[in-house]
């Protein structure tokens, strides 16, 4: 790496750290006077507001870096090379025979991190924090009741539905689990209190426990019943550890899994969303497809912003900073709007999901060639 690559590198970083730390600290000042009145009333059972601050911020801070990353990165760019253009270095380098994809090389291989930063922290910083990004301030303990949207075990054909959950406690109030007719020996559902869910153990395998069972009536008299060989339903009669009046639901439907919306998708790593997808009583539309597919698309399209966005200051001899700015902001608009555009195609199922992931790429690829091929020689 010669001095002029550290030099114009060293730029880069203070631009893209600058502008982060600045989109960053606005957006928490503005979200957090909003709800500093639930922040405060969580202090006393969290240890301190500065406790209660740091996590609920510092998971929306990974989610905020992933969504503005791609952009961080053309910014600093443009507004590296916008500098240098100002203050006549870009100038001075290209009369000593420098060609332009020498200067842009080392900008390049920069956004290429940031891609690669921005993947990682998808990968393995979001899924540690989804929990975190799925509670707002109203509800950051998780203890207020949310309705219920009822969910299909596919594999046991159950509809598990109910009044409403608590996430702290992995809880349905009033739970009332349709059965099949494969079952009609418990009646039409099992009505209980609650249920709770329960991971694995050696008793059962995962699954819900309904307390408190008020239909079928006679629960404590039947017998455990299960589907091709594998349970479905434990009941007192067989297993000793359950109340007469509990009763034991095996599924593959985790609570994580009955409660969760497009932020459990979008902040899940690519082996969750692939286990999902394969479980076999979950049924999860083209929309988590078009997600899976866009892990793998998503680092190609940030760097190929850059490639879109960097010909705008390379094509003339534009000193106006605000001019550049204003270009790529009109530039992202575009860029993301045809994204959004190919996602919602491939969520309402008019294009495979496949190619509505892949689609921009295809569209944005040849044309940020064609535009760095004209613009950087």
């Amino acid at each position: 790496m010669t001095l002029f690559d550290r030099y114009l590198l060293g730029t880069f970083i203070k631009i893209l750290v600058i502008s982060f730390l600045s989109l960053t600290g606005l957006f928490v000042v503005i979200d957090m006077f909003g709800n500093l009145e639930e922040f405060i009333s969580y202090a006393d059972r969290e240890g301190s507001l500065l406790q209660v601050l740091s996590s609920y911020y510092g998971a929306r801070v990974l989610s905020f870096f992933d969504r503005i990353s791609g952009l961080l990165a053309l910014v600093a760019a443009i507004f590296t090379i916008t500098w240098f253009q100002r203050t006549n270095e870009l100038t001075a380098v290209m009369a000593a025979g420098i060609p332009r994809v020498r200067v842009v090389r080392p900008l390049v291989a920069a956004t290429v991190i940031v891609a690669l930063l921005a993947a990682a922290n998808r990968e393995l910083g979001l899924p540690q924090v989804r929990d975190r990004l799925s509670r707002n301030a109203q509800d950051w303990l998780g203890e207020s009741a949310r309705p219920l949207t009822p969910r299909r075990d596919n594999r046991t054909s159950i509809l598990i539905t109910g009044k409403a959950t608590v996430a702290a406690r992995q809880e349905i109030t009033q739970p009332s689990f349709r059965l099949p007719n494969s079952l009609s020996q418990f009646g039409r559902q099992l009505a209980a209190r609650q249920a709770t869910y329960r991971p694995p153990a050696a008793e059962h395998p995962g699954g819900y426990l309904l307390e408190g069972v008020s239909q079928p009536a006679d629960l404590p008299e039947l017998a455990s019943a299960a589907q091709d060989g594998t349970p479905v339903i434990l009941t007192p009669q067989d297993h000793a550890w359950l109340k007469p009046d509990a009763c034991f639901v095996v599924s593959d439907i985790t609570f994580e899994h009955l409660v969760a919306d497009s932020v459990w998708c979008q902040f899940s790593s690519t082996p969750q969303l692939i286990e999902v997808l394969r479980n076999p009583s979950l049924d999860y539309g083209a929309d988590t497809r078009v997600t899976l597919h866009r892990r793998f698309v998503q680092p190609v399209l940030d760097v190929t912003l850059l490639f879109l966005g960097m010909p705008f200051v390379l094509s003339r001899s534009n000193r106006n900073i605000f001019v550049a700015a204003a270009q790529c902001l009109l530039l992202v608009a575009a860029f993301f709007v045809v994204i959004l555009g190919c996602q919602t195609l491939g969520s309402t199922i008019l294009v495979s999901p496949a190619l509505a992931a892949w689609l921009p790429m295809l569209v944005f690829i040849p044309i940020a060639y064609v535009g760095a091929l004209r613009r950087w020689e």
